[in-house]
């Protein structure tokens, strides 16, 4: 590497020259300088442990386990009801479960179906496994956060990441996020140990780490999220191409792509390597198992949602105007989003007026991590189907923009050169508005996170009454009738109790029943025996609807248990006519 090559490399890393040209690590040959802090900075550790700032997301997202609604219909009957199934033999089944669509994978149910047979050894009651899983996936999202904070405050600076923790924190959109049961949130975990180990350059770029996490989210979770480290690969290979290590990239490339993919492990594998080599093996083995044929979901995933034609894919289940996002995000992280869409903008800014950043990295590294929220915001408006779960794995990136942007504002606002405007504003005053924007920004997220909350706790409470001794002994249906989107899912029912649809307003498909033979069939047959009825159009299926009269019978055990939330549509209990 020559000395023009080494500047340039300084310029993009913001970090200062070295004595050594380079060190032999595990990744190859990395400029020294890669492992060094900026000239200007001195060498800090995050301003609180980590272990307290798990404490603290450990805090919001069990709060979160235990009050959040549930936010889409989705998550209930394509996640809890086969989880449902597994545990406890019985569940609703959706045409995506089906053995001739297969476009679920199993592999994700199974991993949630084992944490819920844990819940059930300390009590036997649905619902506490339901509780158990979100407190689980409340406890792994903290992790996360905890390994993104860490990260952030070690490469750009403590307050960025103590910002990035109050948004984490406060937001309405995090607070369903980290606790839904949803691969997007799968994925959004997945993208903040992608992010800290693309951020992290100290002991070596760790270029096949960060791939492996977002090829598990991509494999695990969902395909289209493997979309957000494009521009961190493309920082790498930029880094490579000034340098000259060329064999290097691709060396890592190629481990990455290794780690995520495929099922060979080396003796000279650790722990990370091997997890991720086994992921796609894994995933094919138990779709296999389960449907009785060979699957690969993540394929059938994209090929419905992108090949499969104008009558099938997404558009099918609705469509949004392009600022869909804008409004949904608006609501979600209020002045946070402001803040994150204006990252490049003040970023450039700061590099033509300064010709620095604010933070330990160079405008140009900061950039790097900036554009990946603008990518998957932009990918995602373009498509007419559009849906809040679909920007949950960008959730960290949006928080990191904002942060870098409220930090790089006050690194100007709280200078005192009097010879700028800024600087003969009194520092009190600067410290009086400041903290009322906090202020506001935090107790506007916390005042939605609780609007929502009591505006739609209902769903996971009203099923309560039924656990009663008169309700829950024999057999008996819940009917559900235009609003049964807002079913909570089976858990929430006693164990003799079935959840059954009625003819309503809504003319679309409903979900079927998992087959709950027992004899003759081997293990868990409803997985695949193909169930009647099912179609990927969204045609609606009559024999998904009760034969049954729906009726307020609560006293009789054989009857049915009615829950009609049906305004536009339904059963007279009198003369039993449509209305």
């Amino acid at each position: 590497m020559n000395i023009e090559q080494e500047q340039q490399l300084d310029n993009m890393s913001g970090l200062a020259p070295l004595d050594k040209a380079g060190i032999k690590s595990k990744e190859g040959i990395i400029p020294s300088k890669l492992y060094r802090q900026p000239k200007r900075n001195p060498p800090a550790m995050a301003p609180m442990p980590a272990l307290g700032a798990f404490y603290g997301f450990l805090l919001v997202n069990a709060l979160a386990a235990v009050f959040s609604p549930i936010q889409d219909c989705d998550e209930v009957f394509n996640y809890w009801e086969p989880t449902h199934y597994l545990n406890r033999g019985s569940g609703l089944q959706t045409w995506e479960y089906s053995p001739e669509y297969s476009i679920r994978s199993w592999l994700y149910i199974v991993i949630h179906a084992i944490i819920g047979k844990f819940g059930s050894l300390l009590s036997s009651r649905p619902s506490f496994e339901f509780y158990f899983i979100r407190l689980a996936l409340g406890a792994i999202c903290a992790a996360c956060e905890t390994r993104l904070f860490s990260a952030i405050c070690k490469t750009f600076n403590p307050r960025v990441g103590i910002m990035f923790g109050i948004v984490m924190a406060c937001s309405p959109g995090m607070f369903h996020a980290s606790v839904a049961y949803l691969p997007s949130s799968f994925s959004m975990n997945t993208t903040m140990l992608g992010m800290a180990a693309f951020m992290d350059w100290r002991g070596g770029l760790k270029t096949s780490v960060g791939m492996m996490w977002f090829g598990i989210g991509a494999i695990v979770g969902w395909p289209f999220s493997g979309a957000l480290m494009i521009p961190l690969l493309a920082e790498d290979l930029a880094l490579s191409s000034i340098t000259g290590d060329v064999s290097e990239i691709i060396y890592r490339l190629l481990d990455g792509t290794v780690r995520s993919l495929l099922a060979l492990v080396s003796s000279q594998s650790s722990s990370h390597r091997i997890s991720g080599n086994l992921v796609q093996a894994l995933q094919i083995a138990i779709d296999t198992f389960f449907y009785h044929k060979v699957t690969v979901v993540p394929w059938n995933i994209v090929y419905y949602n992108i090949f499969s034609g104008s009558s099938r894919g997404p558009e099918i289940f609705g469509t949004e105007p392009w600022d869909f996002y804008i409004r949904n995000l608006s609501l979600n992280f209020n002045f946070w989003f402001l803040l994150a869409l204006s990252a490049g903008p003040v970023l450039g800014l700061q590099f033509l007026l300064q010709g620095r950043s604010a933070t330990r990295q160079s405008p140009i590294r900061s950039m790097v991590f900036a554009i990946p929220f603008y990518l998957w915001l932009a990918i995602f408006s373009a498509q007419a189907h559009k849906e809040e779960r679909f920007m949950y794995p960008a959730y960290p990136f949006l928080a990191l923009n904002a942060t870098l942007t409220l930090h790089t504002v006050l690194a100007y606002v709280g200078s005192g050169d009097p010879t700028k405007v800024v600087g003969k504003i009194p520092a009190k005053l600067k410290l009086y508005v400041v903290s009322l924007f906090m202020l506001l920004a935090i107790d506007v997220g916390v005042g939605r996170t609780i609007g929502i909350y009591s505006a739609y706790k209902a769903p996971l409470q009203v099923y309560a009454p039924l656990h009663q001794a008169e309700f829950a002994s024999g057999e008996a249906n819940v009917c559900l009738g235009k609003e049964w989107y807002r079913f909570p899912s089976s858990y929430f029912l006693p164990k003799n109790m079935r959840a059954k649809f009625i003819k309503s307003a809504f003319d679309g498909l409903l979900p079927g029943q998992f087959n709950e033979a027992k004899i003759g069939f081997g293990f868990f047959p409803g997985t695949w025996l193909i169930p009647p009825g099912m179609n990927d159009q969204n045609i609606e299926d009559s024999g998904k609807h009760t034969g049954k009269s729906c009726r307020p019978d609560f006293g009789d055990n054989g009857g049915v248990i009615a829950y009609c939330a049906d305004v536009q549509r339904h059963p007279d209990f009198v003369s039993g006519e449509m209305k």
